[in-house]
């Protein structure tokens, strides 16, 4: 093979779709000579023109230079024949996903170009293994998957196949890095690395609403203000679109032999089945107007209770007493009968927290403390819970300027829940050797715009209570969706740094 830091390194990209422009822009602007083919005619032309108006743009916007954008311009090519990609060094295949034409384009390829030209595909879903079935030379067959919009996203998955060589995807790895993109190595699997890691955010949230804790409003305001993630995963599912996202969460749930832990919830197939899609049809989970979200639901609880002056804790909490003390609250060592009751749980709901510490569970109120409370609190309380102890409690919070979720009971509050099974999928994900536990946070955060990557998350939320969060929803849910990996237990019980080895 070719080193890819050679001068005359050449590449194509076959499909002149928006992934493939997107691929030859950062090839061409990274210093490669770039050929574009696309199987329609005339295709591969129009994609020069629109990839060559792209960088245009960007020098009219002052990001790039004059120079620059010419240089660019002049390595990016178009080709009518598939014949003319012969002297490439690597081609990379970004056409209609399915498993028979990506084949057949594959058999194409390699009829035509030298036996060091490694061939990979930007599939999202289909196994690289499948597609090199159809190679005679499956050995510099690998997967390299960008994110769309390629020119923006910085992340590319170098996907490993059964087959494929450490000298393939060593070049693509430096394929990528030139292309100034951030190339992470990846095992053949289900949903690759992005795609699998980022179904807990969604299915989990997914489950909190089916199950009537919370609006999908709620969900993502907490997510957005106590856990610091760009948008909540119904604003998520709805930007993706639900006709994508439900679909692509049965393949990879499917791919790992149903396991509980990435199903989705019913209503996700719900609104699938509907035809609201999210912004693309003008709703989804929010309606949508010009693009925007119409009449958006609050979620904000709002009560006309005098503030509570004093409350009296479930069990002794120093982070608990200061917290009252930072809204102005007075916390009494004595339960006088009448003022509210708090208690900061983790993993529990406030059910049984009420029973552990034998709170009077009409005046408990749970305050969700293992996140950020700066902008919004979280609080739940238990059924049959005096609406008068959570309304004072909360016009308290809200009296020192912060905005408050009320949720029903349940296990873990949301923060708590989606952040730990985010976490134990991304300690699974290691734990399979689907990537490392270094490359799983980089590329979550990269890909998806994780404010920390999952096992990070853990190192933030603290592997004790990680495993406490989960097992307490396993014990208390009877599902097994909530059982931990041995990568997250054994690290827990050991003491040891999250990303430890195995």
């Amino acid at each position: 093979m070719k080193s890819v830091d050679a001068a005359d390194y050449t590449i194509a990209v076959i499909g002149a779709g928006a992934m493939g422009q997107g691929i030859a822009q950062v090839a061409a602007q990274g210093g490669i000579k770039t050929l574009l083919f696309d199987a329609k005619p005339g295709g591969a032309d129009a994609g020069r023109e629109q990839i060559i108006k792209r960088i245009e743009r960007l020098v009219e916007k002052e990001r790039i230079g004059a120079d620059d954008a010419k240089a660019a311009s002049d390595r990016l090519g178009s080709v009518s024949d598939i014949s003319a990609l012969a002297g490439c060094d690597a081609v990379i295949e970004a056409v209609f996903e399915n498993l028979e034409v990506k084949s057949d384009v594959f058999k194409q390829v390699e009829a035509v170009v030298s036996k060091d030209c490694i061939i990979a595909s930007n599939t999202s879903s289909i196994p690289i293994s499948s597609i090199a079935s159809a190679c005679e030379k499956r050995d510099r067959v690998a997967g390299m998957h960008f994110f769309n919009p390629v020119p923006l996203m910085k992340l590319v998955e170098v996907i490993r196949g059964a087959d494929t060589s450490d000298e393939t995807v060593a070049a693509l790895t430096e394929l990528g890095k030139r292309m100034t993109r951030v190339p992470v190595t990846v095992a053949d699997m289900p949903g690759f690395l992005v795609n699998m890691g980022g179904r807990a955010f969604s299915s989990e949230a997914f489950r909190i609403m089916h199950e009537g804790v919370a609006t999908p409003a709620e969900i993502d305001a907490i997510m957005r203000d106590c856990r610091h993630f760009r948008m909540g995963p119904f604003e998520l599912g709805d930007l993706t679109g639900i006709d994508v996202n439900f679909p692509a969460s049965l393949i990879i749930y499917n791919g790992y032999m149903q396991d509980p832990r990435i199903k989705t919830a019913p209503v996700h197939e719900a609104m699938f089945n509907s035809g609201r899609w999210g912004r693309k049809t003008s709703g989804g989970w929010y309606d949508y107007k010009d693009g925007k979200v119409h009449n958006p639901p609050s979620p904000d609880y709002e009560t006309d209770a005098s503030p509570a002056g004093h409350v009296s804790l479930a069990e002794p909490s120093e982070a608990l007493t200061d917290f009252c003390k930072s809204l102005g609250i007075e916390v009494r060592e004595e339960d006088d009968g009448e003022a509210p009751i708090l208690a900061a749980p983790v993993g529990d709901d406030a059910t049984h927290t009420s029973l552990m510490t034998d709170a009077d569970p009409k005046r408990l109120v749970c305050v969700d403390l293992s996140c950020d409370t700066s902008k919004r609190i979280c609080i739940m309380t238990a059924p049959g819970a005096d609406p008068a102890a959570r309304g004072a409690v909360a016009a308290a919070m809200i009296k020192a300027g912060r905005k408050v979720t009320a949720i029903k009971d349940s296990p873990g509050f949301v923060a708590q829940r989606m952040v730990a099974m985010i976490a134990n999928l991304g300690c699974y994900m290691a734990e399979v050797n689907l990537a490392t536990p270094a490359d799983i946070d980089l590329a979550m955060k990269l890909g998806l715009n994780y404010p920390l990557g999952p096992l990070e998350m853990v190192e933030d939320l603290g592997s004790e209570n990680t495993l406490e969060i989960l097992e307490r929803a396993q014990e208390l849910t009877g599902e097994d969706r909530y059982r931990p990996s041995m990568w997250l237990r054994r690290r827990a019980i050991l003491d040891l740094p999250i990303h430890t080895p195995a």
